[in-house]
């Protein structure tokens, strides 16, 4: 399985489901495209967050870098986020004082493929699970 950055490129319908610890949990479906942006690919997700019983459009940004063989993911805003390397299953996080991110990628389906976040910290306590799956035309 040969993953580069530019396999990410186009669009990827995203179903998520979101179980919080501390609160409601909650459910994302909508749309991941990414486009060329400086050097890299800007990854915008939009679509509907079903939260407590409402629905609501949401949309986020990162942008996505190749270093080596690795994969560099930023905020929209420039700041680092995390690094990981595509392959079958990989794991990566992100400490933000005073909350820890921890990610595994899981490719094992390629090119339909995961991303399960787990966020534990004093305000912080969820589970994101995130399939995304090629759109054809």
């Amino acid at each position: 399985m040969d993953i580069t950055l530019d396999s990410f490129a186009g669009e990827w319908l995203i179903s998520r489901k979101i179980t919080d610890d501390k609160g409601p949990d909650a459910s994302f479906t909508g749309v991941a495209c990414f486009n060329a942006h400086d050097g890299g690919l800007q990854l915008e997700e939009t679509g509907q967050m079903h939260l407590g019983g409402q629905s609501f459009n949401a949309t986020r940004r990162y942008i996505w870098r190749a270093q080596g063989a690795e994969i560099a993911v930023y905020f929209d805003d420039g700041r680092f986020f995390h690094r990981f390397q595509p392959g079958a299953t990989v794991a990566a996080a992100h400490w933000c004082h005073p909350d820890d991110y921890r990610v595994i990628y899981d490719f094992d389906r390629w090119p339909e493929w995961r991303s399960t976040w787990r966020v534990t910290g004093p305000r912080k306590a969820y589970r994101m699970e995130s399939l995304f799956q090629p759109v054809s035309c």
